[in-house]
This record gives C-alpha cells, structure tokens and sequence, in this order.
C-alpha cells in the first residue's frame, strides 16, 4: 500500500490509489472478472477527468457536471448510475484510509430514467387469443400436460378470456374460488356476472365478466369435476381453477399455459398474464377515455399509476396518424 496522500489526492498520488483499490477489490471482495473490468473502465474515466482540472480537488460540482456529460452523451441513467457508484466506492475506501476528506460523489444522483411503457397487446391480438378454443389435440402433447385434452383446454381458454375481460392480476384470478364463502379472497357471482376479487393491500373490488368469458367460465365448469379428486382438501374444492393434482393452479402454470394458447392462437409475441391487464386497460381506454373508470377496474390506489396508460393510448393513436394522416411523417 502506498503512503497516505494528502486529502483531494490527484493526479498520479490518485491513479496510485486507483490501482491499490482495484487490487483491493480484487482479493478482499473477491469481485467477479467482468466487475473487475467495469471498475478499471469507470476508474480510468474518473482519472482522465480529474486530470483535467489540474492541482484542483474533485468536488461535488465536477461530479455532477461529469454525469451530466455522461448523459448528454447518449450514456443511459442506468449505466450512468454503475459508474457514479464504482466512483462512490471509491472515494469511500479513500475516505477510510485517510487520502480523502470528503466524498464528492455521496449525493449525486443519476439521472431518472424514464418508465418503460407497459407491453399491451392489439386488440386484434387480444381477441384473438380470448377467443381461441381448440377443438382437437396436438398431436404431440408435452410432458407436463397431464390432464385430459378438453378439461386444459376449456380451462385455458377460460383463464385468458377472464383475464382480458376483467383486467385481473394473475395472483387474483388463482386465488378465486368458484363461490363466495367466509374464507374467499376471491369468488365469482354468476348472477350479477362479477368477479369479486382482493387486490393489493388487502382491497376488495368488484368487476364485471363479458359475456364470452362468463361462457367461457361455465364451458370451464363443466370440465372441472374431472380434475377434482373425491379426497382433494377443502382449498381445492373450493378453487375455481384446478390443477392435474386435483389442486389451486399456481401463478407459474397460467404463465405457461397462456404462453401455450398464444402460441397456439398463432400470436408472435410472448404473452404473459400481466400483458392481458395492460391490454384490458389499454383497450377500455381508447374506446371510453375513463381514466377513473379505469382506475377502479385495476384497483389502483393512485390514479397516477393509472395515467401510464394514457401514454399507450396515445402511442396508439399517434400509429393511426402516422398510418392514415396524408401528411404524416412517414419513413422513407
């Protein structure tokens, strides 16, 4: 270890230090290969920088400016924020070996980066794979496909009209049970054509069920039986969907087997439970423009959360402008 320098330690006192932390790094943390090689290259960019302001010390404005830069040059926040914090470390294990009074990079922050828009599918797509009923078996069922040909088709085709009727988490639909009782989370009302279901935070909410789901649910019904052992346990005889253990369905077999339908219903994109929410929200959206409707189907407790769908719809629209509007800009 080489000896302390004096606090604000720069030019080539720093790049000493900067190699006597990588080597610390290396055999004290045991950091994997290829962090060790992003610590050299974020550590090699600091240096550089700090060379440039001279007998100067780091400070916090030369940081943020610094980051700013990262960013103004096509840098995303994410590996803005890798690099901030290799630097961070850095000036920390300074700090504690007494070559730096301060830590200049302790309070910047990365820019935000911007939320990904939530995967919706068209409506096209969406019905589509709703609607899809097989009639008939593959001819080459896969391992895991256990149960009868017509109880895992009906249940399939019952789970994604659900979903896409009523906009529910994948957690609320395995937790309905097929008729209201004291212990439900969650459970059906055939009469009133609703899905009562317990949401985040404990919230109860009722939605309505489409026609072709509620069709769907009972074509379900008629398979379940099959499914469901004389000596399956209470939770199971309660549960409106079952499994081929004569159990509650999991959340990790709708994602499969509604990967399996879409597949089937000759979508080209990866469905997942969660995709039929944002498409529901999306759709009822764009055809009513209710945002607090919508808030109240989703049971979101903020309508900010809500407002991401806005941003769908107007993607959406801004395609049929750039489709049909004749001065649109379109690419060459």
């Amino acid at each position: 270890m080489t000896a302390p320098a004096p606090p604000h330690a720069h030019g080539p006192a720093l790049r000493t230090l900067a190699a006597d932390y990588l080597t610390h790094v290396q055999t004290e943390r045991r950091l994997a290969a290829g962090t060790l090689v992003n610590y050299r290259r974020d550590l090699d960019d600091l240096l550089q920088r700090a060379a440039a302001l001279g007998e100067a010390p780091i400070e916090s404005l030369h940081v943020r400016r610094w980051a700013a830069q990262l960013h103004a040059g096509g840098m995303s926040p994410r590996a803005i924020a890798a690099r901030l914090s290799a630097w961070r470390s850095f000036f920390r294990w300074m700090g504690r070996l007494g070559h730096a009074s301060a830590n200049p990079v302790q309070d910047v922050r990365a820019p935000k980066a911007p939320k990904p828009l939530p995967k919706a599918l068209s409506v096209d797509q969406a019905v589509a794979l709703a609607a899809y009923a097989p009639t008939v078996a593959p001819s080459a069922p896969r391992p895991h496909q256990a149960e009868p040909f017509a109880s895992r088709a009906a249940r399939a085709h019952a789970i994604a009209e659900l979903l896409y009727s009523c906009g529910l988490r994948v957690s609320e639909l395995t937790g309905l049970d097929v008729r209201a009782s004291a212990r439900a989370r969650g459970w059906i009302d055939w009469d009133a054509a609703e899905a009562t279901v317990t949401g985040k935070g404990n919230k109860r909410r009722s939605v309505p069920i489409g026609r072709p789901a509620l069709l769907a649910l009972q074509q379900w019904l008629a398979c379940r039986p099959a499914l469901l052992r004389p000596d399956a346990d209470a939770d199971a005889q309660a549960a409106l969907f079952v499994g081929a253990r004569s159990g509650r369905i999991t959340p990790q077999r709708v994602w499969l087997e509604l990967r399996e339908q879409a597949r089937a219903a000759g979508l080209d994109t990866r469905v997942h439970p969660h995709m039929l929410r944002h498409s529901f929200a999306s759709h009822v959206l764009q055809s009513s423009g209710d945002l607090r409707a919508v808030q109240e189907l989703l049971g979101h407790s903020s309508i900010a959360t809500t407002q991401v769908y806005t941003r769908l719809d107007f993607q959406h629209l801004a395609k049929v402008y750039d489709a049909a509007h004749p001065r649109a800009r379109k690419k060459p």
